[in-house]
């Protein structure tokens, strides 16, 4: 399977699915990048994180009180859009 067709039928995943996919490429990432450390900190990168903590940042932004939308709520939201768009 090219990464194209790969990229393809992730975009047809419901919205839970796709969720789960990116957790688990993180987790994957996670495991490969640990070992690597970042350089420190300096006056032109003030800011130094670890990957695993930048990995737990990225993992908090999906994080959501709200349950998954269904496939219908997908459908209507992309409608809606649609017709913003091209309104």
């Amino acid at each position: 399977m090219t990464f194209q067709e790969l990229k393809e039928l992730s975009i047809k995943l419901p919205v839970s699915k796709r969720l789960a996919l990116v957790n688990l490429i993180l987790e994957s990432l996670q495991a490969e990048l640990i070992p690597v450390s970042l350089p420190a900190t300096t006056d032109k990168n003030p800011v130094s994180l670890s990957v695993s903590q930048a990995i737990d940042q990225m993992r908090g932004l999906l994080k959501t009180d709200q349950p998954a939308p269904t496939d219908d709520d997908v459908k209507t939201i992309l409608e809606e859009r649609r017709v913003e768009k091209f309104s």
